[in-house]
């Protein structure tokens, strides 16, 4: 293994810089070419057919089989004059990657190119081969995959990729889309109630999405040299550098040639895929990098970052580097994630969580904002619950991400804000009075005008016009945490909404019990607003105090999503089932117990494949060594004492891995799926991952480091 390595870096050392492929011209020139978007669409479509087909797809209404059979045409000249021969219904099954099953546009019977319109709407892949959480048996393995037209088809290579759900044949949700749709129908209708008590204009509202993509980029051959990065996405053992990142360094310094050269060449390929990619940085950590696209409607925006992220996977190749997405993929170095920028926008163009130099609408700002707030206050646990995987959890509470308890920052502005109205918002209103003026709403604009603060130990932080959900970790779906928000804010606003109109029927006017309202609301949610060190020991006490969630493990964060009130909010709106909640817990359940049996075995073969064969060895050396210093009547103690240190800590090693691989024997003979979960996370990952590293760590004190077999940061960083 430290041959591969070392030829693995002679490997890096000889590479030479691979020029990226960029599209000629402006941006603007070629963005979205790749794309089959509505202006396409309008220019091949007869006049009268297009006006249909995009009033159903800004109302979310069913595409009929005529509209859907001329559009089938359509895209398939379109896509044939690009050279695209294969077309795949493209969705996102709860594996957490994407799938796609190509067809051929050729029939051979008929000896033409076809693709008909109920190709186009609907296929039929295998359910039962998906995670279903015991919804489908292996002999019912029919299920179906159903264009999505809100988010449009585009090419990759020589494929038409057509964006859909994916359901079971009874018609269970088995996806990361479906549930995310209705979440943004219900957002959509809750929102615009609301809206309509400040400006009756208003007939949709919209969540955006800014997903900020952070990464780590390695030299494929240094990466091929770890069966640990290879099979588990991020190193299980490992040794720090001496510089790692404590001198902040790296951070918005200047980035490396070859890295540059593959962000300009897959931000080309994205371009052309529509995905309105903006920003490209170096990260706190060594060979950290982040991307970030401009805001797009939530569903787009999801859709757009897993194929980003399927975009720089097949891109590095070209560069011979590899991408980790994983959470964690380097102890003592930081950890990445997907931050998830959130906000609403009402088809008048006016962001809701945008305060405004117009008291109204600063009246208006706040109740879609105190709203969220408490939202998040109501359902913090289930918030926790959708972030939650093995990956993220080694990076939450770490000194680079949010901890696991899910608050909410504002700044103290807006803290004084809410104090102001929460104090002083029973202020009696005379004729001819400016409501407004009295309780400090008309001065938002001007508080927050030169506002930059932030709080980035914060997972769940207000910054100037959105909400930023931090603790999102670099491989999730954004469709998990995305549902969950929106779903929830949506109850809230509807609930909100339902008593202003039983005050206003009591004979209140209107105004006065917007602001009653939000007064209640703001002294309930009060304890999840927190503007200290999310990090410290003092916050975990105090969120203690105040009754908040800390859930530090997945297999406990995910029992929120089968609690009675997660089944309630998510069957009374209509968009999953108890059933599908369960299923969906049994699939991150045991996704997580692969995981980390997964890591448990790695650690197994590589402590007593690789790591014990070489400390021995050394071992051995130190023994003939000291035996000759005797031999020529020289003191030998000097050597003794490593000695004995390296044969405690193999001592200590093989104990630990023996017992380890029996305690993992008798935990997979659990068969319930959530007691088998929390029995890994216990009793292997939390008895035992630590006191291994530890003894691999002390061994790699005393091994010579040309035998040692796991790479060092140093190299798997090596990057120019």
């Amino acid at each position: 293994m430290a041959n591969l390595r070392f030829k693995a870096l002679e490997l890096v050392e000889g590479r030479s810089t691979a020029e990226p492929l960029v599209p000629e011209g402006k941006i603007s020139e070629y963005f979205g070419t790749d794309v089959f978007g509505l202006e396409k669409m309008e220019g091949a479509l007869a006049p009268s057919i297009f006006k249909q087909v995009r009033k159903a797809i800004e109302n979310g209404k069913k595409i009929t089989d005529d509209q859907a059979e001329a559009i089938a045409q359509a895209v398939k000249t379109w896509a044939i004059e690009k050279g695209v021969t294969h077309y795949t219904h493209w969705f996102q099954p709860l594996t957490g990657s994407t799938a796609e099953k190509h067809d051929s546009f050729f029939d051979a019977s008929k000896g033409i190119e076809v693709l008909k319109g109920s190709a186009l709407v609907r296929q039929e892949p295998d359910a039962s081969s998906f995670p279903n959480g015991g919804i489908r048996s292996t002999f019912e393995a029919r299920g179906y995959t159903a264009w999505d037209p809100s988010s449009p088809m585009f090419v990759w290579g020589n494929t038409l990729c057509i964006p859909t759900v994916f359901v079971s044949y009874t018609g269970e949700l088995l996806d990361y889309k479906s549930p995310l749709l209705k979440s943004l129908d219900a957002v959509n209708k809750a929102a615009t109630r609301v809206c309509k008590y400040f400006d009756r204009n208003v007939s949709k509202v919209s969540a955006s999405l800014g997903c900020e993509q952070e990464y780590f980029v390695v030299d494929r051959a240094l990466f091929n040299s770890r069966p640990d990065l290879v099979l588990a996405g991020r190193t299980v053992f490992g040794s720090h550098p001496a510089k790692g990142q404590q001198l902040d360094d790296h951070y918005f310094a200047s980035i490396p040639t070859r890295v540059y050269n593959f962000m300009r060449d897959f931000e080309g390929e994205a371009l052309k895929m529509g995905i309105p990619v903006s920003t490209r940085h170096n990260e706190v950590a060594p060979a950290q990098f982040e991307v970030a696209p401009l805001y797009e409607e939530v569903n787009m925006a999801s859709d757009h970052n897993k194929l980003l992220q399927d975009i720089m996977d097949r891109v590095a190749e070209r560069h011979d580097l590899k991408v980790l997405f994983h959470e964690k993929p380097f102890a003592g170095l930081n950890g990445s994630g997907k931050h998830n920028n959130f906000s609403l926008i009402a088809d008048t163009g006016v962001n809701l969580f945008q305060p405004s130099s117009s008291a109204r609408d600063n009246l208006q700002f706040l109740v879609f904002f105190v709203n969220t707030i408490m939202a998040v206050y109501e359902h913090a646990a289930l918030l926790r619950a959708s972030i939650a995987s093995a990956g993220n959890d080694h990076r939450l509470g770490a000194n680079e991400a949010p901890p696991a308890i899910v608050s909410v920052f504002i700044g103290s502005e807006l803290s004084a804000v809410l104090d102001e109205l929460e104090h002083n918002g029973n202020v009696k209103v005379e004729k001819g009075d400016n409501m407004y003026m009295k309780l400090g709403i008309d001065k938002i604009p001007e508080i927050l005008l030169d506002n930059t603060d932030r709080n980035r130990t914060s997972p769940f932080a207000f910054t100037g016009n959105k909400f930023e959900y931090r603790a999102v970790g670099s491989d999730a779906n954004c469709g998990a945490p995305m549902s969950v928000l929106s779903l929830i804010v949506a109850d809230r606003l509807k609930k909100f909404a339902d008593a202003v109109d039983a005050e206003v029927e009591k004979g209140k006017e209107k105004r006065l019990a917007i602001v009653d309202i939000l007064r209640e609301y703001i002294k309930e949610s009060k304890a999840v607003r927190f503007e200290g060190d999310g990090y410290s020991q003092e916050w975990e006490d105090e969120a203690e105090r105040r009754g908040l969630p800390n859930v530090k493990s997945t297999p406990e964060a995910l029992d929120a999503y089968t609690s009675d009130a997660t089944v309630s909010l998510f069957e009374s709106t209509g968009v999953m089932s108890r059933r599908e909640l369960e299923a969906r817990k049994e699939i991150l359940l045991e996704n997580y117990v692969r995981k980390i049996q997964i890591e448990s075995r790695l650690m197994s073969d590589l402590a007593t494949n690789h790591v014990i064969p070489t400390a021995v060895k050394y071992q051995n050396e130190l023994i003939t060594n000291a035996r000759g210093l005797k031999d020529l009547g020289l003191d030998a103690s000097g050597v003794i004492p490593t000695i004995e240190k390296v044969s405690q800590y193999v001592s200590s090693l093989t104990e630990d891995i023996t017992a380890m691989v029996n305690e993992r024997k008798e935990v997979n003979q659990i068969e319930d799926m959530e007691e088998q979960a929390l029995a890994y996370c216990k009793n292997i990952k939390e008895r035992y991952f630590d006191k291994i590293r530890h003894s691999v760590d002390k061994l790699e004190l005393y091994v010579d480091d040309e035998d040692w077999p796991l790479a060092k940061y140093r190299e798997m960083l090596f990057l120019r």
